[in-house]
């Protein structure tokens, strides 16, 4: 693993790191943010998955989550959405190939021998992470956006017991049944594949979740159709899953949506983790 940028921030560190990836067989990318709490001692972890066409970078930069992680003494980790590289197969769409890997571990060619997302973020960066950094193994939370919204959602219904809360803004929630997500899925397992078993709607459906949930989504978001937020909705008051889903008035898909509410997000996952 290669740190190539560190930036002073909220009295922590921004780093940027590189490495090679198993799961993925090629370099990856992740921004880690390590709040000044680190420094006397292992610190609680939130993974935010971004959405299509992202990087790293995008929520690093643009949410402003460093200033609330400081506050409350957490940690946030900023993978990649895809893996990348000449090597690596790519589509002229905006929402298939590099940029777009949906957090699952393709089967079909050309893309199983590197969109391996799912194990990449449950199990090997997981592993680098806490054999480099000083990070609380046992306390974990994960959010999202979009994309990244049904990554974390799918995720910490497939790994109970791994997080102590999930959340997300403006989430793909049923994407078996939407155009984000029938296209995606069918070119990555295949048109007989169990997509169930990737679709946050379904698996609430299935066997609901214990942990706290906290979703926002904007009432003027451009993509509401293909989102299916009342999918979600429906399944989760189907298991009597004790949720937070808020419609906020005006707000759009964008990070200005992101950035408005990110606050109220970490204080959601603080009072998780501290418990």
């Amino acid at each position: 693993m290669d740190i190539t940028a560190e930036n002073r921030a909220f009295d922590g560190r921004q780093i940027v790191a590189t490495h090679a990836s198993e799961a993925c067989q090629c370099d990856m990318t992740f921004g880690l943010y390590l709040p000044p709490q680190a420094q006397d001692g292992p610190v609680p972890l939130i993974w935010y998955l971004s959405g299509l066409t992202c990087t790293h970078e995008n929520a690093m930069t643009k949410a402003g989550a460093q200033a609330w992680c400081a506050e409350h003494g957490l940690a946030m980790v900023f993978p990649d959405t895809s893996p990348r590289g000449t090597a690596v197969a790519d589509d002229a769409a905006y929402d298939l190939g590099q940029g777009a890997g949906f957090y699952i571990d393709a089967t079909e060619a050309p893309w199983a021998p590197h969109f391996r997302m799912q194990s990449y973020i449950a199990d090997e960066l997981p592993g680098l992470l806490s054999a480099n950094f000083p990070l609380d193994a046992a306390r974990q939370s994960i959010m999202g956006h979009s994309m990244g919204g049904h990554g974390a959602l799918t995720l910490a219904m497939k790994t109970p017991g791994r997080f102590s809360s999930v959340s997300a803004f403006s989430p793909i929630c049923n994407p078996s049944d939407s155009d984000w997500g029938r296209k995606q899925f069918t070119a990555y397992l295949g048109a007989d594949a169990d997509w169930e078993a990737h679709d946050a709607a379904r698996l609430m459906r299935q066997d609901g979740i214990d942990i706290p949930v906290l979703i926002d989504t904007g009432t003027d978001d451009q993509f509401g159709d293909l989102l299916r937020t009342e999918a979600l909705a429906q399944a989760m008051a189907e298991k009597r899953v004790a949720h937070s889903l808020r419609m906020q008035k005006g707000y759009d898909h964008s990070y200005f949506f992101v950035a408005s509410f990110i606050e109220e997000h970490i204080a959601f996952h603080a009072d998780a983790l501290w418990a």
